[in-house]
C-alpha cells in the first residue's frame, strides 16, 4: 500500500494532435495529449487525464450524443471504446489503416469511421440500440476513389454526407429510400476538408483544403423520404383455369375492361410522380474563404467547425488565422490571428458560444467566447522538452523549466498553468521553490539566475557572474537566504546572497561540468553538497569555511546529488547507473545500488549495437529520497522509474512511465521485419500529407523552405523527478511532460495491525455502545476511509477531546492524516478543524522530546498535507466571503438609491398637490 502509486494527471502538455471535443453540456474540452486522453473541466476549473493508454498517439476522437461513449483511433488504425463513467477501455478494435473521421449519429445509435476510400458504419454499444457487443458492422460504402477524410449526419440520422480527397462529395443513405439514390457533388478542385448540414435539412455545406465554400440546396425535406418498397410481381392467371366462370366474354366487353385497366394504370403513375418527388441538389453559392487571408497566399484551410442551430461557421487556417461567418450568407463575424502556426482542430461547443482551437506546433489549447471576445482557457506547454521541476513545500503548486526558456507554475489541484515567466533567453536547466513559499529561483543557460515574486509574479532578482556562465544546476538553501549555482563551461559554484543580490563566493576545486548541487535540508546548516564530471563528490561549508572542502572519490561521473531528509546522508548516481551512498559526517560509503539491469535496454530505431551495448550508456540522472528517508526515487535514460529500499539495497517498485510507441526507445527490442540488407526500414521517412496540406517530405531536388528540417522520433527519458512533500504522490518530468502518480487508496485493502475479531460489524457495535476511541481504533486498524469517516463524524463534539487523550500517538497521527485528506472536501469544516487542534496538542509534547522518532517522521508529510488543505479551504472560504461580501454592498447600496429616488418622487407629489391647491383657491376667488 505504501507504493501503490498509479498515474493521476498529466501537466505541461495540453494538445498533441487530432480533433477536439466537447461535452454534450458545452462545459468540459476532451484533448487528445499523445497517447493520453485529457478532459479540461472550464467550468469547476479542473483538468483530468483518463487512465486510458494507447500504444501509439491518437489522431480521431469521437463522443456520443449521451456523452458516456468516447472512441478513440490511433495512428496505427487501433480504436478504443472508452467508457466516461468507469473511465476504462471497454473493447479494442484494429482497422489496420489510419482512420481520418469517426463521428456518431445524432441519435447515437450509429457511428460511421472513414478509412481508405471506405465508410464503415456500425450500430453503436448502449441503451440506444439495445446491443451491447460493439463494432457490430451494419454497412460499407466504397464510393469515393480516394482516401476519405470527412462526415456528418443529417438531423435524423438517415443521410450521411462524405469528403475525401477526390475532390467529390458523396451522398449516402442508411436505409434504401424510393425517392433517393447515392449522388455525388463536385465543383471543388481540391480535397474536401469538412462537411456539414443544415440542421433538420438535407442543404449541405462543403469546405475544401483550397478554401473553396460550396452551397447545396436540396429538393426535398428529410421527412418527404420515402422507404422503398420491393415491386411486386404480378401472378399470371394460367390458361387452363379450373374457374367455374367459364362463360365467354363478347369483344364489346373485352374493350371495354381494357380500355378501364389502362385508364387506371396512367392514372397511378402520373399520381406517383406527383407523390414522389426525388432529391436533387442545386448549387446556390461558390464562395472563397483563402481571399481573406490576405498576407499568406500559400495558406490551407486546416479545420473547420459548424454549429447548425445559431448557423456559425469557423474555419482555421494553416498560417494561425481563423474566422466565423454566418451562414448561408457567409457574412464574417469575426477574424483573427492566434499564432503563425496550424490551427490543427477546431470545435464548438453545444450553446455556440465557446470555439476551442488546437494548435499541434506549439501544443497550445485555447477556448474562446467569441460573444464577449475573451479567453475561457489559454493553456500552452512547453515549446521544448521540459528539463526540471519543483514542487513547494506545502505540495500545492509545482513550478517547471524547459528548453524553450520559460518557467512555469502548475496548480495541483487544477493541472492548470497560472502563471508564465519568459525572462530567461537560454533554456532552463534548474528551478526550486523556497520554503516559505514566497518566491521561485531558475538557473539557465543565459548566464543569470533569477528570482520570481510569488506574489505579484515577476522577476525581482537577476543574479550574474563576473564572467559569463552557462549555468547547470541550482541550489537553494533551507532559510532562502542563499542560493548556489554550477557551470557547465566554468566548473565553478557561484554562491549569492538573496537578500542582498550579491555574489559571496566562488567555489572553485571541479575540474569538470558541474552537474548538480544541493544543500542540506536541516535549518541549522548551510552545508552543500555537488558532483561533477571529473569523478568527484565535494562537501562544502561555504559560509563557515569558504572554499575549504572535503573530496570523495566516485567509480565514475557524477550526475546527480541529494541530501536524506534528516541530513546525515547523501545519495549520488553516477554514470554507470550506480546509486552511492555517503555519511556526511565521516565521506564513508554506506551502500550502493547497482541499478542497470532495472532500467531496461529500450532500444533505438537507429541503434546499430546490441541491446547488451545499448545498456551500459544508460543511467539515472535524477534521485529523490522519500519523506522518511527509507526509500530512493530513481529515473533516467529509460522509460521506467525505480523505487529502492535504501537499508536493504533492494528494488521495491518499478513504474513503466510510457507505452506510446510513437517515441523512440520503448521497446527492448528491434522488429526483426523492419531489418533488411540496407538498415532499419523504420528509419525511411514517409511521404503523408501534413495538416496544412505539404507533403513531409517531397521529391528530391525540389525541396523549399528550412533545408535543416528533419523529421526525428523523441526518445523517451526521465529528466527530473520528486516526491511530493505529502508523501501522496511523486512527479516526473518526462519526454511526454509532467506526469503525476498518487496513490489509489481506494482500490487497496491496506489494513494496520489488524487483529481477530475486528469488522465493520464489530465497529458499528462498539460505536452504538458509545466506546467512541476503541471504535475509531477499529475503524484505523481496517484502514477504511468510508468506515473512518462514518465513526470520525459520529463521535459528538463534546467526546472529542476525550476521545483524542484516549489513543496512543500512533493512532493519533492516523486520525489527523485522515482529518488532512478530507478537511478540504468535507462541509463541516469546525468539526474537523476541532479534531485537527486537539491532536496538535496531544501530539506536540512528545515530539518535541523525541524529534528523531518514527512518530515524528512520519507526522512531518501530514502536517504539510494538512497545510495543503486548510491552505485551499482558505481561499475557497475567501473567494465566498468576498463575493457575498460585495453582493450584500451592491444590494445596500441599491436599496438607499432606491430610498432616495422614493424620497424625491414623493416631494414631487407633495409640490404637485400643494400646486393644485393654489390653483384650486385662485379659481374660488375669480
Amino acid at each position: 500500500m505504501k507504493f501503490a502509486y498509479k498515474f493521476s494527471n498529466l501537466f505541461g502538455s495540453v494538445y498533441h494532435q487530432g480533433n477536439l471535443l466537447f461535452t454534450p453540456d458545452g462545459n468540459s474540452v476532451i484533448s487528445p495529449v499523445g497517447n493520453r486522453i485529457t478532459v479540461f473541466d472550464l467550468r469547476n476549473n479542473k483538468t483530468s487525464t483518463l487512465p486510458v493508454e494507447s500504444r501509439l498517439n491518437f489522431t480521431a476522437l469521437d463522443l456520443s450524443p449521451d456523452g458516456c461513449i468516447l472512441i478513440a483511433v490511433n495512428e496505427e488504425g487501433e480504436a478504443h471504446l472508452i467508457s466516461l463513467i468507469s473511465r476504462t477501455t471497454v473493447h479494442k478494435y484494429r482497422f489496420k489503416r489510419k482512420v481520418r473521421c469517426v463521428r456518431f449519429s445524432p441519435d447515437g445509435k450509429y457511428f460511421a469511421v472513414c478509412k481508405e476510400n471506405n465508410v464503415f458504419i456500425f450500430k453503436s454499444p448502449g441503451p440506444a440500440t439495445g446491443e451491447f457487443n460493439p463494432f457490430i458492422m451494419v454497412r460499407v460504402f466504397h464510393g469515393a476513389f480516394d482516401d476519405t477524410t470527412c462526415l456528418d449526419w443529417t438531423s435524423d440520422s438517415k443521410i450521411l454526407a462524405v469528403g475525401a480527397k477526390d475532390m467529390c462529395t458523396k451522398i449516402y443513405s442508411l436505409d434504401k429510400y424510393a425517392n433517393f439514390r447515392g449522388m455525388t457533388l463536385g465543383s471543388h478542385s481540391d480535397a474536401i476538408r469538412a462537411v456539414f448540414f443544415e440542421k433538420d435539412s438535407l442543404d449541405l455545406i462543403t469546405i475544401a483544403r483550397n478554401g473553396h465554400l460550396c452551397i447545396w440546396e436540396s429538393s426535398i425535406d428529410p421527412s418527404d423520404l420515402e422507404p422503398w418498397e420491393p415491386v411486386r410481381k404480378k401472378i399470371k392467371e394460367a390458361e387452363n383455369s379450373d374457374s367455374e366462370d367459364d362463360i365467354p366474354q363478347t369483344a364489346a366487353e373485352e374493350e371495354a375492361k381494357g380500355s378501364k385497366r389502362s385508364k387506371t394504370d396512367e392514372e397511378m403513375e402520373v399520381e406517383d410522380n406527383e407523390a414522389v418527388k426525388k432529391l436533387v441538389y442545386k448549387r446556390l453559392a461558390r464562395h472563397y474563404l483563402n481571399d481573406l487571408v490576405h498576407s499568406d497566399r500559400s495558406a490551407r484551410l486546416t479545420s473547420a467547425s459548424y454549429h447548425a442551430e445559431t448557423h456559425v461557421l469557423v474555419t482555421g487556417f494553416s498560417n494561425g488565422s481563423f474566422f466565423l461567418h454566418e451562414m448561408p450568407n457567409v457574412t464574417l463575424i469575426h477574424s483573427l490571428s492566434i499564432s503563425d502556426q496550424v490551427i490543427a482542430s477546431v470545435s464548438i461547443n453545444s450553446g455556440g458560444d465557446w470555439i476551442a482551437l488546437g494548435c499541434s506546433g506549439l501544443g497550445q489549447l485555447l477556448v474562446w467566447e467569441w460573444q464577449s471576445e475573451t479567453y475561457v482557457m489559454k493553456q500552452q506547454g512547453h515549446a521544448n522538452n521540459m528539463t526540471c521541476l519543483s514542487y513547494s513545500s506545502d505540495g500545492q503548486y509545482v513550478v517547471t523549466g524547459g528548453d524553450d526558456g520559460k518557467v512555469k507554475l502548475w496548480n495541483t489541484s487544477s493541472g492548470f498553468c497560472f502563471v508564465t515567466f519568459h525572462e530567461h533567453t537560454g533554456g532552463v536547466t534548474g528551478v526550486q521553490f523556497s520554503h516559505n513559499r514566497k518566491f521561485v529561483v531558475s538557473a539557465s543557460l543565459d548566464g543569470t539566475v533569477r528570482a520570481f515574486d510569488m506574489t505579484r509574479y515577476r522577476n525581482f532578482r537577476t543574479l550574474t557572474s563576473p564572467r559569463p556562465v552557462q549555468f547547470n544546476c541550482i541550489a537553494l538553501d533551507r532559510s532562502g537566504e542563499f542560493v548556489a549555482a554550477g557551470g557547465q563551461d566554468v566548473f565553478d559554484i557561484y554562491l549569492w546572497s538573496m537578500k542582498l543580490g550579491r555574489l559571496l563566493e566562488i567555489l572553485s576545486g571541479h575540474e569538470g561540468p558541474v552537474c548538480s548541487i544541493a544543500f542540506s535540508p536541516s535549518l541549522t546548516s548551510t552545508a552543500m553538497a555537488s558532483v561533477s564530471w571529473d569523478k568527484t563528490l565535494r562537501l562544502w561549508n561555504a559560509i563557515e569555511s569558504g572554499s575549504a572542502h572535503q573530496t570523495i572519490l566516485l567509480p565514475s561521473d557524477g550526475l546527480f546529488v541529494t541530501y536524506r531528509p534528516d541530513g546525515e546522508e547523501v545519495a549520488v548516481a553516477t554514470l554507470d547507473a550506480q546509486i552511492s551512498f555517503f555519511d556526511v559526517k565521516t565521506g564513508d560509503q554506506r551502500t550502493c545500488i547497482e541499478g542497470r539491469n532495472d532500467l531496461g535496454s529500450g532500444r533505438s530505431d537507429t541503434d546499430l549495437v546490441t541491446a547488451k551495448q545499448t545498456l551500459k550508456g544508460k543511467a539515472f540522472n535524477s534521485l529523490c529520497y522519500s519523506a522518511d528517508g527509507e526509500n530512493i526515487l530513481a529515473g533516467g535514460q529509460s522509460k521506467h522509474v525505480c523505487i529502492y529500499n535504501v537499508k536493504e539495497c533492494m528494488l521495491v517498485k518499478k513504474f513503466e512511465i510510457t507505452q506510446n510507441r510513437s517515441f523512440d526507445a520503448v521497446d527492448d527490442f528491434v522488429n526483426r521485419r523492419n531489418m533488411s540488407e540496407f538498415g532499419n526500414l523504420a528509419l525511411v521517412e514517409g511521404r503523408e500529407e501534413n495538416e496544412d496540406g505539404t507533403t513531409a517530405l517531397s521529391l528530391p531536388g525540389v525541396r523549399s523552405g528550412d533545408m535543416a528540417a528533419r523529421n526525428v522520433k523523441p526518445e523517451v527519458r526521465v529528466f527530473s523527478l520528486q516526491f511530493s512533500p505529502t508523501g501522496q504522490s511523486w512527479s516526473a518530468v518526462t519526454t511526454e511532460g509532467l506526469l503525476v502518480f498518487s496513490l489509489d487508496i481506494g482500490l487497496v485493502f491496506d489494513p494496520f495491525m489488524l487483529e481477530l475479531g475486528v469488522t465493520p460489524e464489530s465497529t458499528r457495535k462498539t460505536l452504538q455502545d458509545k466506546d467512541y476511541a476503541k471504535a475509531l481504533m477499529m475503524a484505523l486498524k481496517m484502514n477504511e476511509q468510508d468506515l473512518v469517516q462514518e465513526v470520525l463524524e459520529s463521535v459528538p463534539i463534546e467526546s472529542v477531546e476525550l476521545t483524542v487523550s484516549s489513543m496512543p500517538s500512533v493512532y493519533q497521527v492516523r486520525v489527523l492524516k485522515f482529518v488532512a485528506t478530507y478537511v478540504e472536501n468535507s462541509r463541516h469544516i469546525d468539526f474537523y478543524l476541532r479534531w485537527s487542534t486537539l491532536l496538535l496538542n496531544a501530539l506536540s509534547p512528545g515530539l518535541l522530546r523525541d524529534r528523531g522518532s518514527t512518530t515524528f517522521t512520519q507526522l512531518l508529510p501530514v502536517l504539510l498535507t494538512l497545510q495543503k488543505s486548510l491552505a485551499r479551504k482558505h481561499d475557497d472560504l475567501a473567494r465566498i466571503c468576498d463575493y457575498n461580501k460585495y453582493t450584500l454592498q451592491y444590494l445596500q447600496k441599491l436599496g438607499d438609491l432606491r430610498k432616495s429616488a422614493d424620497g424625491l418622487k414623493a416631494n414631487s407629489d407633495g409640490e404637485e398637490s400643494e400646486d393644485t391647491s393654489d390653483d384650486e383657491d385662485l379659481m374660488l376667488m375669480g
